[in-house]
């Protein structure tokens, strides 16, 4: 039995589509742990070991997957002592001590190039506008812009942010982070992050480009000095040095000249402001009075219950001034007006039962089908159709690189059902006993196919916005769904069928 020019269309797009989704070679073949995260100043970031990187082995120990991972490190640290670990990667080779662990985060490789909503993979979204201000869509985008910037510079992986808006015009910001809290979602949005430093009332610079110049964050730039006890805990103090633009360092120099000089330093200190709090008081040098000077050393503390706290405080409080110096202050304060989060260990299962109902309902379908018309090659082929309808929609999402999430797996289910209530209305119209050719049976089929088709299509584009955007992944997938099926898999479903009627009438 020759195959028809539509029966190939489809063959190719399942065959390209599986090329998509696994790669070539498959990443199904693939072994090692990928990177999800490399600590900003850690001594693995600066030689050059970055996010997305490959790690096969560790001193010379083969690492497979993720457990082969995590018991080679385990056993190399479970005496306590600083080992040193050489790291084989598809980047090259690196070394670090154990003290360096923490600041490295790796995870299992993908096994295909689909990619999980956080509905499914895990982690926080948040849907956020201004307070008190409706934003139009060109602010929106700038401030996408500005956190995104700012929330790069803490190292964040498998993040999204984007403008969206609802039916009625409003404008919204949605952030999405894999792995991720909500609380820690919510402590990187929520201030606004205004930096300003001040002498007396005067401001001298504040965060952004337009004041800074650089920041520093090298290891020789940014120190944790030491930690001392105290009453109640620990305290550690950090510096890091900026260099100031020529206006700002001209400004700083008309504040100071006429500064009375007292005991070596000026009689007023430079005031670190952060969201309106004074977080820090700098003395400045009688040698800086009237001087224009590009070099500024900021500096700032941390504290915990234990040296460990306090150090892992210093750190976090050193980072965050030094996003807020090099971003600058958000445009706007923030409300979240959603938050979410779900465990990645529930899109996992969901994603299983979500399969197997799918397997089920096709297999169903197909036994009625079967039942009702007695015919097992046309059943046989509504299985094939329906499960090489829900291959191509995952090849397309792999290569636009869309995020699958809940609603995206509601569209493709919705898809299913649909695409069976076409293959029914073929089935029904090439089985009827009206005076026409199985060619004007199958034409007939396809007017009301098309006519639900543009229906479909139709009333969809409203839930691109809907909902300030969450519901975007269902249309966008039930969109795809649809038109693969009316272009693609109906097609080659008909001609199969009319392969086989025209067979068994020449029998």
């Amino acid at each position: 039995m020759k195959l028809t020019f539509k029966i190939w269309i489809l063959i190719i797009s399942v065959i390209l589509s599986i090329i998509f989704i696994f790669g070539i070679p498959p990443k199904i073949l693939e072994s090692g742990v990928v990177v999800t995260s490399v600590g900003t100043n850690s001594t693995l970031a600066n030689q050059g070991l970055k996010q997305g990187d490959i790690i096969t082995a560790i001193n010379g120990q083969q690492v497979s997957n993720i457990n082969d991972y995590s018991q080679i490190v385990g056993n190399l640290f479970s005496s306590g002592h600083n080992e040193k670990m050489v790291i084989d990667s598809s980047s090259g080779e690196y070394t670090f001590y154990g003290n360096n662990v923490s600041s490295l985060e790796v995870t299992s490789i993908p096994k295909t190039n689909i990619k999980l909503g956080l509905d499914l993979a895990g982690g926080a979204r948040a849907l956020v506008k201004a307070e008190n201000i409706s934003l139009n869509q060109s602010q929106v985008s700038d401030l996408v812009q500005i956190t995104q910037n700012r929330l790069n510079t803490f190292g964040l992986t498998d993040m999204q942010v984007s403008p969206v808006s609802d039916l009625s015009g409003n404008n919204y910001m949605l952030i999405e982070i894999a792995g991720a809290t909500p609380s820690d979602l919510q402590s990187l949005i929520s201030q606004q992050g205004k930096f300003e430093a001040k002498i007396g009332n005067t401001t001298v610079f504040e965060g952004g480009s337009q004041d800074i110049a650089s920041v520093g964050r090298s290891a020789q730039d940014a120190v944790i000095q030491g930690c001392t006890s105290g009453g109640s805990g620990y305290v550690c103090t950090f510096y890091f040095n900026i260099v100031l633009s020529p206006a700002a360092a001209e400004r700083q120099a008309n504040i100071t000249a006429s500064i009375p000089v007292q005991g070596g330093y000026l009689t007023q200190k430079m005031d670190l402001y952060l969201d309106n709090q004074l977080v820090d008081s700098l003395q400045i040098s009688e040698g800086l009075r009237g001087r224009v000077t590009t070099q500024i050393q900021i500096s700032g503390s941390g504290t915990g219950a234990t040296q460990d706290a306090a150090l892992a405080d210093a750190q976090d409080q050193m980072k965050k001034l030094q996003t807020i110096l090099m971003t600058g202050s958000l445009p706007y304060k923030l409300q979240i007006v959603q938050l979410d989060t779900i465990s990645p260990l529930l899109g996992q299962q969901f994603i299983g039962f979500i399969i197997l109902a799918g397997l089920v309902a096709i297999l169903c379908v197909s036994i009625i089908m079967f039942v009702r018309y007695k015919r097992w090659r046309s059943s046989l082929a509504l299985i094939a159709s329906t499960i090489s309808e829900v291959i191509v929609i995952l090849g397309v999402a792999a290569f636009i690189q869309w995020n699958l999430d809940l609603p995206s797996i509601a569209g493709i289910l919705a898809t299913i059902g649909t695409g069976i209530d076409d293959l029914i209305v073929i089935m029904d119209e090439t089985g009827s006993n009206v005076m026409l050719n199985i060619k004007q049976r199958i034409k007939r089929a396809f007017s009301i196919i098309m006519g639900s088709y543009f229906t479909v299509f139709v009333s969809l584009l409203p839930l691109m916005w809907a909902g300030a955007g969450l519901l975007k992944g269902f249309a966008i997938t039930t969109i795809i769904g649809i038109s693969v099926g009316v272009f693609i898999t109906r097609p080659a479903f008909a001609d199969a069928l009319r392969m086989f009627r025209e067979k068994s009438e020449s029998n």
